[in-house]
């Protein structure tokens, strides 16, 4: 029996709990009435997840052996594993007076408290476990723990950051210290903190969870929706993890995959996080309109503490809407304005939420005035975890007119291929590009394929970065180089619809790749959209993008951005030797079947009047334009710049100081076909 039980303590000391509930289990079944079998056996069912089983043992142990302090302190674990909080601390602070030097007893007092948001009493029962054991890595990692709390930031830090110079392979105070940083808007090396997690504990799905925000915030969404998913793949009830998805989803309005995924698991005991849950769920179901619902879910939120307490009033500034309150709603949107400005410890990513959230509110109420500092606020959050470099900008468009000049895209090496399939639209976010794409999609001979990441995949790979130094690599290579580019590119594409004529590839960042198109893929043909550039940058500026757009985010480098992305686009019209059409989103709204009719010219492409009910496709969009290709073209988007010309004055200045035209009417023909493509001398869209 003694070596049995003294295998069992080895396993549990090993993490190895399911040996060691088997062992003690055994020894149970052996021996009764034995409180330290049962006490060790509650002990590894506790850590193998099963808390009602385990604090049912953990009770019997204790009632077996009334004096045993450990019985006691053992039994104050189960009752704050199953959320029992204010229970499991009166049972730490008896313990701390029958084990009075031994820190456990306060380290576990100060857990429960931090849960029960006592934070200043959670500080002083770290503070005193750590006065029994100075170098303990747990009791520096609490005081940690209770200094975040409080929002001491750069004390929880130094607390964290001393964890794990003791302990590097401590991957919960590198998840804490990641969390410090992130909030202090550090937040490439809080990414830092959370990947020397996942070393430390690959799998660790609290850090999983937490860098995938980081991730999303710095413009890598579809990295972050990967890993997530990789999470959950291998932990299905990381509550954590399935509740950044669903945010990240619903952000998307992606609202039935949302609720889906909330409802693949039940929600967790633990009330930070049913909050959280049901806070989620009732967006999934005020966005598929389904109130009753949402309502109940609301309910069992109750009043929602200071961290989440924005989000819950966006909730019911919806609800409201949804039931025909107004004045309900906006007493709401001034609830949600004062706990922005009153919560300190609010996450950033809720912060930039809430202040969009408010903008959109507003500005459907019609009051601009009050929109516009929201808008504000929010990007300059966003900024924070964006920079953007002029310089840098400049220096790869000017590196690009440089190295892909007339002769070189004329004369030089290039693929053998002149597959007619590709078409690529380009053009500044919010210019047309998913309508285009919408409509011609629509045509039985031609495929959308979204938004690609492959050509930007392409260049990287080619040119070894995605920077300027990376285009003269790129210009400089052989004929080999782009054959091998081109069959790898070609085949992914081909792969998505065989027997389509024309592919559609809609990035539209992609005009920073023009010259590579030239090279790699001669026969492709490119369709530039384009719209008035101040309502172009307004609608960027009103709108929340998790992408990569750093130039986004302040309304003066948001105009010069608009001003480069022209000069760049004057220079490929002259020098491209692939057809490019250029169509206003004006064109649309005007004239659509004569839009249409060009077009499809310009694509080889027979008309074919589907294309003008392009909206009743049944196709998924994920692009910020998702509602508008869902409806009839219509002009509610043109010109809406002048309700907010006083606020976009920064961007005007810029556009006006590179003498950008704001306004234009003149049609212009497609540029030059490349060999083996069709030749055409057709209109193009308004420029």
């Amino acid at each position: 029996m003694a070596e049995a039980f003294a295998r069992g303590q080895a396993c549990y000391r090993a993490g190895a709990f399911a040996e060691s509930a088997a062992i003690f289990a055994e020894l149970c079944r052996a021996r009764p009435g034995d409180p330290d079998a049962i006490r060790l056996l509650g002990l590894s069912q506790l850590r193998l997840g099963e808390r009602a089983d385990a604090l049912a043992l953990l009770a019997k142990a204790r009632a077996l052996a009334p004096d045993d302090a450990y019985a006691q302190l053992h039994y104050g674990l189960g009752l704050h594993a199953v959320g029992r909080h204010a229970e499991a601390a009166a049972q730490f602070r008896a313990c701390t007076q029958l084990l009075p030097d031994d820190p456990a007893p306060f380290l576990n007092l100060s857990a429960a408290l931090l849960a029960l948001g006592e934070h200043d009493r959670a500080l002083d029962a770290a503070r005193r476990a750590r006065r029994r054991a100075p170098n303990m890595v747990q009791a520096v990692y609490m005081v940690g723990l209770a200094l975040l709390a409080l929002d001491r930031l750069d004390d929880a830090e130094e607390k964290f950051a001393a964890a794990v110079r003791l302990a590097p392979e401590f991957a919960d105070a590198w998840v804490n210290l990641g969390i410090v940083r992130y909030r202090r808007d550090d937040i490439e090396r809080a990414k830092v903190a959370m990947r020397r997690a996942l070393v430390a504990a690959p799998g660790h799905a609290a850090a999983a969870a937490n860098l995938a925000v980081f991730l999303r915030l710095t413009g890598a969404p579809e990295e972050s929706e990967d890993l997530l998913r990789g999470v959950l793949s291998c932990h299905p009830a990381a509550a954590e993890a399935r509740l950044n998805l669903a945010a990240a989803l619903l952000q998307e309005e992606r609202a039935s995959e949302a609720l889906a995924l909330l409802d693949e698991q039940p929600v967790p005991a633990e009330p930070r996080l049913a909050r959280h849950w049901q806070m989620q769920r009732s967006l999934a179901l005020l966005q598929l309109g389904r109130v009753e619902e949402a309502r109940a879910a609301l309910a069992k939120i109750g009043e929602a503490p200071p961290e989440l307490a924005p989000l819950s009033s966006w909730r019911r500034i919806l609800l409201a809407l949804a039931e025909g309150k107004p004045a309900e709603a906006r007493k709401h949107a001034g609830v949600m304005e004062r706990a922005l400005a009153a919560a300190p410890g609010l996450v950033p990513e809720h912060r930039i939420m809430g202040h969009f959230d408010l903008a959109k509110f507003w500005s459907q109420q019609g009051e601009p005035d009050r929109a516009f500092p929201h808008w504000t606020e929010g990007h300059r959050l966003i900024g924070r975890f964006q920079p953007f470099s002029r310089q840098a900008r400049r220096n790869f468009v000017d590196a690009t007119i440089a190295r892909f000049d007339r002769a070189r895209l004329a004369d030089g090496p290039r693929a053998r291929n002149r597959d007619p399939a590709p078409v690529f639209i380009v053009g500044m976010p919010r210019s047309g590009t998913t309508l285009a794409e919408q409509i011609i999609a629509s045509h039985p001979q031609a495929f959308g394929a979204g938004e690609r990441a492959a050509l930007g995949r392409a260049f990287a790979e080619l040119g070894g970065s995605d920077t300027s130094d990376a285009v003269g690599r790129i210009a400089a290579l052989e004929e080999a180089s782009f054959d091998a580019a081109a069959e790898r590119y070609l085949a992914e594409l081909r792969a998505l619809a065989p027997g389509a004529a024309r592919i559609i590839d809609k990035m539209p960042g992609n005009f920073d790749y023009l010259g590579l198109i030239a090279l790699m893929l001669p026969g492709a043909r490119i369709i530039y959209c384009t719209r008035d550039p101040r309502d172009i940058g307004l609608s960027i500026f009103t709108y929340r993008f998790f992408g990569h757009h750093p130039y986004a985010h302040d309304l003066g480098d948001l105009g010069w951005y608009i001003a480069e992305h022209q000069r760049l686009m004057a220079h490929w019209r002259a020098v491209l030797p692939n057809p490019l059409l250029t169509v206003e989103l004006a064109d649309w709204v005007n004239d659509l079947t004569g839009t249409l009719r060009r077009v499809l010219e310009f694509l080889d492409l027979p008309y074919d009047a589907a294309c003008e009910r392009f909206y009743e496709r049944d196709s998924r969009v994920l692009t910020v334009s998702r509602k508008q290709v869902r409806e009839p073209v219509n002009a509610r988007g043109l010109g809406r710049w002048r309700r907010y010309k006083r606020e976009l004055r920064p961007l005007i200045a810029e556009l006006d100081a590179h003498s950008v035209q704001t306004t234009s009417h003149q049609h212009s023909a497609p540029s030059r076909a490349s060999i083996g493509s069709p030749s055409v001398n057709h209109e193009g869209g308004v420029s």
